[in-house]
């Protein structure tokens, strides 16, 4: 199955209108854009300003059942889930760009890079929060000053501190965004263990930031995927022929963990 099948909580919503503005803004894209091949992925990430991915998603199936669309389901290598692709029903010679888009995809989005991506999240945040006076205090956390989480198999990706405030952290260098079902178990966790939930994305759903917000806690975005160190060829070509934001950094910039900080300040003001 696709990454961008719908969440179960999402599918069981009523239609949102938000769906319909969604339809008119892809049918404006395809008309400007008439010899395009776009996988679905990729235009989820391309509107998620506006739409939440599932309504992207939505939108496109809506335009591909009344038959505007065309919708193309083609096999991945290593006979992984197929990449969904659409184009407008008049673009007969899609099949090379088809190849062209598995290809990129297919690399991109391997188990071993996807780790690597992953473990590249974790490590680059791993410097930067100490720079701001986030210490660590523990990574693949499941247990914390005596109080245990065992309801579940996950545990949080790491635990830093500050003016006595503890955060439970959970990183995605994802371009999808964290299923929610994991979101409440993490939010869930840090409420057991005794942390404040903090959770540092690329992007998410403004529904999903509410539930955390809501929990007491923050949700720090940083809107590019941050591929492993010597990528950076692979990274400029997903930039230029995918249009998706990847870059390579060398560190994450110091406004995304100063946003954070801010917030951290004002509430530690709070308490004194």
């Amino acid at each position: 199955m696709e990454w961008d099948e719908l969440h179960e909580e999402e599918a069981e919503r009523p239609r949102d209108p938000m769906v319909d503005k969604a339809k008119d803004a892809l049918r404006h894209l395809f008309r400007e854009r008439p010899t395009g091949v776009f996988y679905q992925q990729q235009l989820a990430v391309w509107f998620e300003d506006v739409f939440f991915h599932w309504i992207t998603v939505s939108a496109l199936r809506e335009l591909a059942a009344e038959g505007r669309l065309i919708r193309d389901e083609v096999a991945m290598p290593a006979g992984t889930y197929p990449l969904r692709m659409y184009r407008v029903p008049s673009h007969r010679n899609w099949k090379r760009q088809a190849t062209r888009l598995v290809e990129m995809v297919a690399h991109y989005s391997s188990s071993d890079f996807a780790r690597a991506v992953g473990r590249q999240g974790e490590t680059m945040f791993d410097a930067a929060f100490p720079r701001f006076g986030f210490m660590p205090k523990g990574r693949d956390i499941r247990e914390w000053q005596g109080r245990r989480w065992d309801r579940t198999e996950h545990d949080l990706d790491r635990v830093v501190e500050a003016d006595g405030r503890a955060y439970g952290i959970e990183i995605k260098n994802t371009l999808k965004y964290i299923p929610r079902s994991e979101l409440l178990i993490k939010i869930d966790m840090c409420r057991t263990l005794g942390l404040i939930p903090l959770f540092v994305m690329r992007h998410a759903a403004k529904a999903y930031n509410f539930e955390i917000i809501r929990a007491g806690g923050f949700s720090l975005l940083f809107k590019d995927q941050l591929y492993p160190f010597g990528n950076e060829a692979l990274a400029e070509r997903v930039r230029r022929e995918l249009e998706l934001p990847v870059h390579c950094p060398a560190a994450v910039p110091d406004g995304v963990i100063q946003r954070f900080l801010t917030w951290h300040e004002k509430q530690v003001g709070r308490q004194k």
